[in-house]
């Protein structure tokens, strides 16, 4: 079945319109130097890099990662949170698609002093083993990308995002739980009703809004856990995000 946003069309247009704009800022920015929760970080012209929101992800990776944790970052980018969850002493696998964001999330593990595996990959082609904490900042737009720069975010039907989720039962550790960075300027009902359909129950741990172009956002971090019949039956979180 085909997809079909569950959104009126004005707000449609209205987040086509903001893409539009965020795409032409990358397109000018360049490569770029980023300090971001005390990484140094250099991100080249084909990457996306931290945004003003992209702390509710990092705060809540830095709260729940630790020593015991094997850890995947879905769609790694620059390598962020990854090399957060490696600072916390996880053992930390990252994965992309994109071939320059795997070279730049190497250096910058190498930046920051921290051990981890980066590898290009299809979602899971490239994935090895199961997961106790799985990391995921997925595209928000659900149209087809221009170019792989581009596919950091969007995706064309969600596609990419099903995918991910249908290989979550297979992919993540009994008590496991995953960690994901949404917002309102992607289809966010839809997402969070994969997350539910592959038997994962979420609850939100640190969340913000903006508005830009007068278009108002919320951005959130959620923390998804497979569903059980009572709650004492489910994992507890390491720490409360900031």
């Amino acid at each position: 079945m085909a997809y079909r946003p569950t959104m009126s069309e004005r707000r449609v247009q209205d987040l086509k319109r903001w893409h539009e704009r965020a795409y032409g800022e990358l397109a000018a920015a360049g490569e770029r130097r980023v300090s971001y929760l005390g990484l140094d970080l250099l991100v080249p012209a084909t990457v996306f890099a931290p945004t003003p929101t992209s702390d509710l992800l990092g705060r809540a990776v830095l709260a729940e990662a630790g020593p015991s944790d094997r850890v995947l970052d879905m769609g790694t980018g620059s390598g962020v949170n990854a090399i957060l969850a490696a600072r916390q002493g996880a053992e930390v696998v990252g994965v992309d698609l994109n071939p320059a964001a795997v070279d730049a999330a190497r250096q910058n593990a190498d930046r920051n002093d921290v051990h981890a595996r980066f590898e290009v990959s299809d979602i899971y082609s490239a994935v090895d083993g199961t997961f106790d904490l799985m990391i995921i900042d997925p595209p928000f737009r659900w149209f087809a990308p221009r170019d792989i720069t581009e596919a950091a975010a969007t995706d064309e039907g969600y596609r990419g995002v099903a995918r991910f989720f249908d290989g979550v039962d297979r992919r993540l550790r009994p008590g496991g739980r995953i960690l994901m960075f949404f917002g309102t300027s992607g289809d966010q009902d839809h997402v969070l009703g994969l997350a539910d359909r592959s038997g994962l129950r979420s609850r939100v741990v640190a969340s913000r809004g903006l508005t830009q172009d007068g278009v108002s956002v919320t951005y959130s971090t959620f923390r998804l856990e497979r569903a059980a019949s009572g709650s004492e039956n489910l994992p507890q979180p390491r720490g409360t995000a900031g």
